[in-house]
Formats: structure tokens, C-alpha cells, sequence
């Protein structure tokens, strides 16, 4: 991820560029197209056909996408048209991944903080991250940081002790120095803790001041002094640099090369060297834990009030699981926040939308249920609704109405979610154009209704495939009347031989879900789809559960003959029953 050119010189700068293509995030430009929150095959089939119409009929980037796991079915439906499944998104909320920027400057912690100051003054960077060779964070130095570290606020002697001191390498310092080495120079990269000594007085003088300090630890500093050339070798300084251009006698760097000094040649005076010296220290000595980072997935609604309180100049995003660097945002980001771009299919409300579609931009509505919940948008929007049996059936009209036709796959999909959703043209919500539409749709997508129908449902059984609770998730909404918080899952079978199998287990799932979503009332409607005929089983509030009036198979067990539609028998039905109860 990190930049591992090894041939860059200690102190270069480096580039971290992150591809987002491999962490599945999100294009702001993109529309997305998507349907509820436990799409069933309707959902999904509507949100390619209307993210492939939007491509195809108005030139739009859009990319179909779903909030729940695909079906056995609906999956046998995207295999047989050679579709690729919608994206998965479960929450399109704005994160700290959306905002950051991708392009960034870092440094490593082994620059020193010459090299990193000068990146940062070049680029005009108020802030830099620091990364490891993995690419994880380990700081964010801002300029004034460095500042402070050179620049003590009061002089004493410990502050005069701690800039004698410098923890580097000999490397960093040739480099500090833009210096070269004079002779032989061993173990030039270790990092060591370094005291300065500055030959400005004479030498016994210098001697007395050295002689303080180990000489495994000396850095002597002077420029064109022979004697104390002799001298930083004859006490055994672990370093020696000669500045203003001057260079050691042929003596001196034979003794030096047997006692092991290294030299330095510095083409600055000796005031520049010595404050140079101090900035050759590695810029990871230095860093605090101190700083304020974020996790990819943090909410924006998380971060803008604690960035606005601190203190940084620009923070980074970083993957939650590696740490590694993700990108970096300042304040001035946060001004004008991106949303995404979502189309809302085959429902429209955010109860059951997307978690966070209501922090999105809604721009267009396509459903063919009732109105209802707390959809608002802040602009005019396009609001398709229409009383047909299925949402797909809407695309096919749009398609139509614009003299175009969806491809083969697309209209195979399309066919399955008119399939679905009126049960073959079999349910009460059919219209005369579901029938025109599908006619029309499997002409395209070269396919037998008839036999489609038989090999859809036959695709798998839910009851028999899935736990009770993934099964009672697979095609689920939730609904608030009159207080009444209710749920109604719906499953087409053929035949009712797997419910009786696990009835048992699936009450428990649906007390299970009363608790969980805090429910007042949960139901699963299993339709046989061969005899148009369902059984309703309950859990919940006991006066809702007295007041279904269906005949009663068993306890907890509503025989329901002839209801097959959730949305024009059942739900109404439960609306109903719920509205003549008082609020719970």
C-alpha cells in the first residue's frame, strides 16, 4: 500500500495512494437502486431492470443494489438470466471514508524532522501522517509541533541539557548535512543517543567539557581546528564533523579510520550545523498517541462535532481491522457533506429502507404499494407510484413508454419479479397490465412462462433451506398502525408440508423477533402457491391474537383460504383488526 521504493534517499518524501476499487466503497456519483430491507424477488428484480434503464435510457451511472441477503430463488433467477447480484449495502449512511482524500503525502518514522519539515513547507501541509512499512499509523505531527520541539518556551539547564542531546544516526545526519563522509564511516544507520559538543573555546577547554560524556556517545562539531580534529580522535569521539568545507588532514583520517571515528564533512558553518544537527533526529522519536483518528465506517454525525472541538489541522481514516492509512480530511470537508444518490424501488418508506436513507438524497421513488412512513425529501422528486401487481411491471412500462426494451437478462429478471409478486398472475393485486407487460417481457427474455413458473418455484423451499429465523428475515416488513408496531413475513411454498415440520421452531423465532424489534404484534404467512390457500402463524399482543377472526387451525395456526397477497389481504386485513384496538 505504502510506497516501497527502497531506492528514494533517507529523508524523501512518499506517496501513499489507496485504491478504493478493493474495499468496496462507494462512487458518489453513482446512483443506486434499492430495494427494501429483506428483499424478495420484486425488490431485486426491479432494482436491476430500473438501474439498467436509467444506463441504457437516460445515460445515468447507475448500479442496482440490495439491503439483505438474496433468496434461494431470487438467486436461481439471476443464474438463469446471467445477471450479477446487486451490490450488498447495509447502511448508506455518510462515513469518514466517503469525505477523506485518497492521494496523501506520508512520511516514515525513520525521516528525520528536516526532511519531513521541508515536505511539509514544499507542500504547504499544515499536518502530515507518519506510516509504518505496512502502512499502519503511527502519527499525525502537525508544523507547529515541530516548532515547539525545537523552540522551548523557557531556557534552562534541562532544556540546555536536552539540546545537547539528539537520538539519530550518523546517516541521518550526512543527510541533515546534505554532508559526505569522510573516509571510513561504520555503522552509519544505527540509532543512537548522541550528545554535542561544540569546539568553540580552546582545547583543554573542549577536553574538559568532552571528557563529561561518554566517547562512545561524542559528536564533536568545529570547523577548520586541526587540534581539535586531534583531539576528538585521540579521546575516541564517535564522531567528528568539520564544517564550513574544510577537510581533515590524510593523518587524521588514517588515525580516525584505527580508532573508529567517523567523519563528517558539513558545508555549512558551524552555528547552521549545530541547529541542523538537532533536526536530523528520525521524526518517529517523537510521536505522541495523542491525535484524533477515525475508523472508515464512523458516522459523519460522529465526527464533525468532535473534529470541530480539536485542535488538528487534518485527521486520517483508517481501516478499522489493519489500521492502516485509509486517507486524511480537514475541517474545511466537512462543509458541504456528500450524500449518496438512491433510488428507492418496490417500497417508500424509511422504516423499511436502507439504514441511513434518510442522511441520503432520495431522487427518485418507483413502488406500487400504499403510501405511508416518513419519507421527505428536501428537493422535488420523481414519485412513480402505481396500483399493479408488481414493481417490475412499472419498469417494463417506462421501458415501453420509451420505446426501448431492457436486454435479454434484464428481461428475464424483470418476467421473475411479475412472477413473484402476483404469484402468476394468480394474486388479487394482478392487473391487465402485469399480464400485457410479462407477455411482453418473456417475448424479449425468450423464455416459457408456464415452465419459468414451475422451475421458479421449485428453486427451493425456505422452510426446508433455512433456519426459522433467517426464514422468517427472507421477506419481512414492518408496519406502525395506530400505534401498533407489527411485522408480516410472507413465504410461497408448495405445499405446507415443511411449516407443519417446524411450526414449533418457527413460534419461537417469532417470539424471538418480538423481542428483538421490540414488536408488539409478529406474524409468517405461508402461502401454498399450488392451492392458493395460506396459514397464518402468530405471536405477540394476546388482543390482537384474540381478534383474528380466521378460522383457527391450532393454537397460534390461522387457516386462511384464498389469501395469498400480504399487500392486498393480509396487511389491510391486520390494519384493521389493529385500528379497532386501543393503542397498546
Amino acid at each position: 500500500m505504502a510506497d516501497s521504493d527502497t531506492t528514494k534517499p533517507v529523508g524523501s518524501p512518499s506517496m501513499i495512494r489507496i485504491s478504493s476499487a478493493s474495499r468496496q466503497l462507494v462512487s458518489p456519483d453513482t446512483v443506486h437502486v434499492i430495494g427494501h430491507r429483506n428483499p424478495d424477488t420484486d425488490a431485486i428484480c426491479s432494482a436491476i431492470g430500473y438501474a439498467a434503464f436509467l444506463r441504457d435510457v437516460r445515460g445515468i451511472k447507475a448500479e442496482a443494489a440490495c439491503c439483505g441477503e438474496l433468496s434461494v430463488r431470487t438467486n436461481w433467477v439471476l443464474q438463469t438470466a446471467g445477471v450479477t447480484a446487486p451490490k450488498l449495502l447495509l447502511d448508506v449512511r455518510p462515513t469518514a471514508a466517503t469525505i477523506c482524500r485518497r492521494d496523501v503525502f506520508t512520511a516514515s518514522p525513520h525521516q528525520t524532522f528536516l526532511s519531513v519539515y521541508r515536505m511539509m513547507m514544499d507542500h504547504n501541509f499544515r499536518s502530515i501522517p507518519i506510516v509504518d512499512d505496512e502502512g499502519r499509523l503511527l502519527g499525525m505531527p502537525a508544523i507547529q509541533d515541530l516548532a515547539q520541539l525545537f523552540l522551548p518556551a523557557r531556557t534552562n539547564e534541562k532544556t540546555v541539557a536536552a539540546n545537547r542531546e539528539v537520538r539519530t544516526s550518523l546517516l541521518n545526519i550526512v543527510n541533515a548535512l546534505d554532508g559526505i563522509v569522510g573516509g571510513m564511516a561504520p555503522d552509519l544507520e544505527t540509532i543512537l543517543d548522541l550528545v554535542l559538543v561544540v569546539a568553540a573555546s580552546g582545547v583543554e577547554t573542549t577536553r574538559k567539557r568532552a571528557q563529561q560524556f561518554p566517547a562512545d556517545r561524542l559528536v564533536v562539531v568545529t570547523g577548520d581546528r586541526p587540534e581539535i580534529h586531534e583531539l576528538a580522535v585521540e579521546i575516541g569521539a564517535r564522531c567528528l564533523i568539520i564544517t564550513g568545507k574544510f577537510k581533515a588532514t590524510p593523518s587524521i583520517l588514517t588515525q580516525a579510520a584505527e580508532k573508529g571515528v567517523a567523519i563528517i564533512y558539513s558545508p555549512y558553518d558551524t552555528a547552521s550545523t549545530s541547529q541542523l544537527l538537532r533536526f536530523s533526529r528520525p521524526i518517529g522519536e517523537a510521536l505522541t498517541h495523542e491525535f484524533l483518528s477515525f475508523g472508515s465506517r464512523t458516522p459523519l454525525r460522529e465526527i464533525v462535532p468532535a473534529a470541530q472541538h480539536s485542535p488538528q489541522p487534518l485527521f486520517a481514516v483508517v481501516d478499522e481491522e489493519t489500521h492502516a492509512l485509509l486517507g486524511v480530511f480537514s475541517k474545511s470537508d466537512l462543509i458541504d457533506l456528500p450524500r449518496m444518490k438512491l433510488v428507492l424501488v418496490d417500497h417508500n418508506e424509511f422504516a423499511q429502507a436502507v439504514a441511513g436513507a434518510d442522511e441520503a438524497e432520495i431522487i427518485e421513488v418507483i413502488d406500487h404499494h400504499r403510501l405511508s412512513g416518513n419519507l421527505r425529501t428536501k428537493e422535488p422528486i420523481r414519485f412513480i407510484n402505481e396500483p399493479v401487481g408488481s414493481t417490475s411491471t412499472i419498469v417494463g412500462i417506462m421501458y415501453r413508454m420509451q420505446k426501448a426494451a431492457p436486454d435479454k437478462g434484464t428481461a428475464i429478471c424483470l418476467c421473475a419479479g411479475i412472477i413473484s409478486d402476483t404469484l402468476h398472475l394468480t394474486s388479487p393485486t394482478t392487473t391487465s397490465t402485469d399480464k400485457e407487460i410479462l407477455e411482453w417481457l418473456a417475448s424479449i427474455g425468450g423464455i416459457d412462462s408456464a415452465q419459468f413458473v414451475k422451475d421458479f418455484f421449485a428453486a427451493g423451499s425456505m422452510l426446508r433451506e433455512q433456519t426459522p429465523e433467517r426464514a422468517l428475515e427472507s421477506d419481512r416488513k414492518v408496519f406502525e398502525e395506530n400505534g401498533w408496531h407489527i411485522s408480516i413475513s410472507q413465504i410461497e411454498e408448495l405445499g405446507l408440508d415443511e411449516f407443519w415440520k417446524r411450526e414449533s421452531e418457527l413460534q419461537g423465532a417469532l417470539q424471538a423477533l418480538l423481542a428483538k424489534h421490540s414488536l408488539h404484534f409478529a406474524c409468517l404467512m405461508v402461502t401454498d402457491i399450488t392451492r392458493h390457500h395460506s396459514v397464518l402463524l402468530v405471536a405477540g399482543d394476546q388482543r390482537v391474537i384474540n381478534a383474528i377472526d380466521y378460522p383457527q387451525a391450532k393454537e397460534h395456526v390461522y387457516d386462511m383460504p384464498g389469501v395469498v397477497s400480504r399487500k392486498k389481504q393480509l396487511f389491510p386485513y391486520m390494519s384493521h383488526v389493529v385500528t379497532k384496538l386501543a393503542a397498546p
